[in-house]
């Protein structure tokens, strides 16, 4: 971004005014003399008459289609497809929760921590919807023991109960609030059945639609909003996640 429309973003002043600014030799990038047209990149630290402009940047949350095959790690050590690779986003994000490599469906990506970890961490106990399909049929009996709970012996721990439907011969739906290593599998496993396919398709009130594999899209208003009041968040809260802000921060640079 070029510096004088920088420093008007940054409501410090107009970009004619800038320029006279950086002619004058009162703007400096990184420590030294700003020249008129100059292009300030990410990381770059900008000062007018040594007070420092600070551009926040904005907290993005994004709805992600991860496709199967993909891994939600950042270690290349087993030449995995990353979602990196896949959703090639300018700023870095992070997933929310994850899905292993056989799942696929939708992901939440962020670069917000606190949000990541609220929506996460299993004792919130937010839900999160997927479609099984299964190599056998399903039956009412199946879908009652696993909305019961289920014993899970590799784990020593039984699952929550939950919401289970059945959509057709060899697919259901599964509602939980957990999210322990490869639940669904597992408990499909102890009931005699093998997961072929299992896309997610909700987190709390965030739908995948009718997004296709490695397509991502930004949380429309009505969607954030509605995930800040579920998160016990306030609308000026919601509205500053969405924008980001930017400032002029008075504080001299040393």
């Amino acid at each position: 971004m070029r510096i004088n429309k920088y420093l008007s973003e940054a409501g410090v002043c107009s970009r004619r005014e800038a320029d006279r600014l950086v002619q004058a030799g009162s703007v400096k990038i990184d420590g030294r003399r700003a020249e008129v047209g100059e292009t300030v990149l990410p990381g770059q630290k900008v000062t007018v008459k040594g007070r420092l402009v600070e551009k926040e940047e904005a907290r993005i949350l994004l709805a992600f289609y991860k496709p199967r095959g993909v891994v939600c790690t950042t270690d290349r050590r087993w030449k995995d497809r990353t979602i990196e690779d896949v959703l090639k986003y300018p700023i870095r994000l992070f997933p929310v929760g994850r899905l292993d490599k056989e799942s696929e469906g939708l992901l939440l990506m962020t670069n917000d921590g606190n949000l990541q970890n609220q929506i996460a961490r299993a004792r919130y106990r937010h839900e999160k919807e997927y479609f099984v399909t299964v190599n056998r049929p399903v039956s009412e009996e199946f879908l009652e023991k696993m909305a019961r709970g289920v014993y899970l012996p590799e784990l020593e721990r039984t699952t929550r109960p939950c919401l289970t439907r059945k959509r057709g011969e060899f697919e259901f739906s599964i509602v939980l609030t957990q999210g322990m290593n490869r639940q669904i599998r597992r408990m499909c496993h102890v009931f005699q059945y093998e997961v072929k396919r299992l896309v997610r398709v909700r987190i709390m009130n965030i739908l995948l639609g009718d997004m296709r594999e490695g397509e991502y899209r930004e949380v429309t208003e009505e969607e954030l909003s509605d995930l800040m009041q579920r998160l016990g968040k306030t609308k000026e809260i919601s509205s500053e996640y969405r924008k980001g802000e930017t400032r002029w921060n008075s504080r001299s640079k040393g």
